[in-house]
């Protein structure tokens, strides 16, 4: 019965092991805006170009709220292509 229960312990926390991890990718850019689209205007330009090749608009809406899109007054106008 002791055996049991402490097979059932081990591969208790080799699963839950298995299921945490550090994920460092960024979220998506269909499901959150990222902080570097309100920092540069080369931040902002590189969002936009995520949800274009994301096909955002068939998604759920994301917050815009806390966006400010950045300018600029010193650099050259950045090509979209």
């Amino acid at each position: 019965m002791k055996l049991k229960i402490i097979l059932a312990v081990v591969a208790a926390s080799f699963a839950l092991a298995g299921c945490g991890g550090g994920d460092d990718h960024p979220p998506p850019a269909t499901s959150e805006v990222p902080g570097s689209a309100s920092q540069s205007v080369d931040g902002f330009i590189a969002y936009l170009k995520e949800l274009v090749v994301a096909a955002a608009d068939m998604l759920e809406p994301v917050d815009t709220s806390n966006v400010t899109p950045p300018t600029t007054e010193t650099a050259e106008p950045t090509a979209v292509d």
